[in-house]
């Protein structure tokens, strides 16, 4: 799955850059729900658009590479096999995402699949809700092989939502996601950073990097009412554990 366009704040006023282009599948599926959303948005504060910027998400990971040195009738040495097991990448199996579950800054939040719209942007959570989060169910699952995506709003025109307090989450902090197959996904936080809209890191946001990861992403930086948020929340995160529900 192949996505490409801008990345903007989750409050910001259309932009005026070219519209995104994806694969015709996505915004096939996406373009009605998107168009719906964006009508029910008012002002810089209601907007219900986040664009991606340019990358590549890919679900499946890049094929493994052919074992050497061992030749394919002979088994390879219980001690090899042994240290194999524990470099072994934890991994799950595609699964919809639930809930989210972030007990250092106490937020627990049903989850919405989103997708995007006719111009190839990521749409939001509803503004009229602000305690749900969505994740982007045309990449990777949580706790699948890949880098998963889950957005929130900082605030709304009713007041603050459910990640206001996403910039505050430290390393070792953990991050729950409970999935519909009734395993819950565990990931460690490995940093929080904010960026500039010009500066946005594309590749180290949401490039694979071979081991299941999670990116939450809301607004941040200075608030302007003509140009929105000024950047973005970024909270880097891999997949550490695995509990059924």
């Amino acid at each position: 799955m192949l996505v490409t366009g801008l990345v903007r704040g989750c409050e910001d006023p259309s932009p005026d850059a070219s519209p995104a282009t994806v694969a015709a599948d996505a915004a096939a599926d996406d373009a009605k729900a998107g168009r719906a959303a964006e009508g029910s948005a008012a002002g810089p504060r209601g907007s219900n658009v986040i664009d991606l910027p340019p990358l590549t998400v890919r679900s499946a990971a890049p094929a493994p590479t052919p074992a050497t040195g061992t030749p394919a009738s002979e088994p390879a040495p219980a001690a090899q096999q042994a240290g194999a097991q524990r470099g072994a990448v934890l991994a799950l199996p595609p699964s919809p995402a639930k809930k989210l579950a972030i007990p250092a800054i106490t937020v627990e939040s049903p989850v919405m699949g989103l997708g995007l719209d006719g111009h190839g942007r990521l749409t939001a959570p509803p503004v009229n809700n602000p305690r749900i989060v969505g994740w982007y169910r045309n990449g990777p699952a949580p706790g699948e092989r890949g880098t998963a995506l889950v957005v929130g709003h900082r605030d709304t025109r009713t007041g603050p939502a459910i990640f206001l307090n996403l910039n505050a989450l430290k390393p070792g902090d953990k991050v729950d996601v409970v999935r519909a197959d009734r395993r819950t996904a565990v990931f460690t936080v490995d940093k929080v950073r904010t960026y500039k809209k010009e500066d946005f890191p594309d590749a180290e946001v949401y490039g694979h990097t071979g081991r299941p990861e999670l990116r939450l992403l809301t607004c941040g930086g200075s608030f302007d009412k003509k140009t929105g948020y000024a950047a973005n929340v970024v909270v880097f995160a891999h997949l550490t554990d695995v509990r059924q529900v």
